[in-house]
């Protein structure tokens, strides 16, 4: 089950810092709340992993400025960077959900070093997200290091909250697309970002 969407979306701040003592705190509560006691052998520590991991979920490494490289002769060369998996939590129900992300671009000029842009995806991927904001933040950030338009993200989303919960439709998947500038006018340039994001993922 794959879905196509396009949408604008809010541009939300980074969280802050995560209280992982209260957080701890919490955790107990919890426990005790679904009957469990969180003093017994096996759960004694886990309010304390559960807050750590937290802490951990939301403290993505810092994103450096892009390196790029001078080459003139590649101006306009499709470029496209897939198999970028990450996971994040749905902010609906605090369930995880794994993200496959592609990019795709058209250097004017310059290249962008290929480590940006899983460091992009992982950072906006350390937070309470939603598929359609997350793509949407990926493709401005992108856009922003390449100094242009010419940008395309897709984004095939596999969600705990549809699988583990609700309908429980294990082999659903959610596919968003984010396309700019001349992806967006190019019918057959954005045909060959989709044929090369779908089939790599069919052959993975």
């Amino acid at each position: 089950m794959t879905n196509i969407i396009h949408n604008t979306a809010q541009i939300l701040a980074p969280p802050g810092q995560v209280d992982t003592e209260r957080v701890a705190g919490l955790v107990g509560e919890l426990l005790a709340a679904i009957g469990e006691d969180s003093t017994r052998e096996g759960l004694a520590d886990t309010p304390t992993r559960v807050a750590a991991w937290w802490r951990e979920f939301f403290s993505p490494e810092p994103s450096a400025a892009p390196t790029c490289f001078t080459e003139h002769h590649l101006s306009g060369q499709l470029v496209v960077v897939g198999g970028m998996s990450v996971w994040s939590l749905c902010e609906h129900h605090l369930l995880p959900m794994n993200l496959d992300v592609s990019v795709g671009y058209l250097p004017e000029g310059q290249v962008v070093g290929l480590s940006k842009f899983g460091r992009v995806a992982q950072r906006h991927a350390a937070r309470l997200q939603v598929q359609e904001r997350f793509t949407r933040q990926v493709a401005d950030e992108i856009a922003e290091a390449i100094g242009g338009d010419n940008v395309a993200v897709s984004v095939r989303g596999t969600h705990l909250c549809m699988s583990a919960r609700g309908v429980r439709m294990d082999a659903a998947r959610t596919t968003t697309v984010e396309t700019r500038g001349r992806f967006e006018s190019d019918f057959v340039l954005s045909q060959q970002f989709l044929t090369l994001t779908t089939d790599r993922r069919r052959g993975a």
